[in-house]
């Protein structure tokens, strides 16, 4: 019993004495147009740590768009070509989806992740959506800022 307290005081000191300061995030923006919806969904973990009288930051990231059509399928059976895009104070992304039968799913994903600058919270992010000869853009807000 003696060793466990003692091990627990030891881990207690050592925690205590970290120089690291570890932030997780997640931020969900949303918004819509006449035919389209998006969810951009980003998250990630924040380090900051103080070494040898320096501090160093780093950022791990992920994020997904969720691009839904906001009719039926029966509407959407003809597309041959559906592009989006979207613009962050830090990068952009987007994807281009060719269709030699009709779509299935009223809804397409994009996935990714990186290191370096993070996406911020009360950011406005620009989205254009291409399918054929239309097109439409919208922007998409974080309503939890």
């Amino acid at each position: 019993m003696k060793k466990i307290v003692v091990l627990m005081v030891v881990m207690v000191l050592l925690i205590g004495c970290s120089n690291e300061e570890v932030t997780n995030y997640e931020y969900t923006f949303t918004g819509e147009g006449t035919y389209w919806q998006a969810e951009y969904v980003y998250e990630g973990t924040e380090t900051r740590e103080k070494e040898d009288g320096r501090t160093t930051y780093s950022n791990e990231d992920s994020d997904e768009m969720r691009l839904t059509y906001k009719g039926s399928l029966d509407e959407i059976e003809s597309i041959k070509k559906l592009e989006f895009s979207y613009v962050t104070s830090v990068g952009s992304g987007g994807g281009v989806r060719e269709f030699d039968a009709p779509p299935n799913d009223l809804t397409f994903t994009l996935s990714g992740g990186s290191t370096g600058a993070k996406v911020k919270e009360d950011e406005i992010i620009q989205v254009v959506v291409t399918w054929d000869d239309f097109e439409e853009s919208f922007e998409l807000t974080n309503e939890k800022k």
